[in-house]
């Protein structure tokens, strides 16, 4: 195995590992706050895989981003990693990759930071997570050789489908109330 198939491998991985770790923890997230399933409002293990897939996906994405940008053959350049739709492989896939993680930066920081921030603020700001998550899922289905594997896919699907069957029991049945 050559070190840009080591590259390219760590990257398919971590890249997976930290889309596992987002799926966790959006799930767990709107789960935990919709009144259908209020029941595990006080769940402290819920609440606790939530928190810690939070934070789980930043090293993750780390070493997806750092090794695609060790890997020769990616051809992906430190700009391209912060500037979306640069690359000429894959510009599409790439691009929304990139602005996912712009994105996911911002919701997590302004996380830590939410005692700091107006409640309407720190709220919208949050919910800018499904965004990610949506581009996740595109980057993932058109860049992404491992999409085609039928058991990602198939996980992959079910995540958006939970989400979305969440997210509309949360609009239809209310949502709780915010813990500060």
């Amino acid at each position: 195995m050559t070190a840009d198939q080591f590259m390219w491998a760590l990257a398919r991985i971590a890249g997976l590992s930290s889309y596992g770790a987002l799926s966790i923890a959006l799930v767990t997230g709107v789960a935990l706050r919709s009144n259908v399933l209020h029941w595990l409002g006080n769940n402290k293990a819920v609440k606790s895989l939530h928190e810690y897939t939070v934070f789980l996906w930043i090293p993750l994405g780390i070493v997806h981003v750092t090794s695609l940008l060790l890997d020769r053959t990616a051809r992906i350049g430190a700009l391209d990693v912060i500037i979306p739709f640069r690359v000429s492989y894959g510009t599409l896939a790439v691009g929304l990759g990139t602005v996912a993680v712009d994105v996911l930066f911002v919701v997590t920081i302004t996380g830590w930071y939410k005692k700091n921030l107006s409640p309407g603020l720190w709220q919208w700001l949050h919910r800018l997570s499904y965004v990610a998550f949506a581009l996740i899922f595109m980057h993932a289905a058109l860049g992404g050789s491992d999409f085609s594997d039928p058991a990602v896919s198939a996980i992959s699907w079910a995540v958006a489908a939970s989400l979305a069957v969440l997210v509309a029991a949360r609009v239809l049945w209310g949502r709780l109330a915010a813990e500060r």
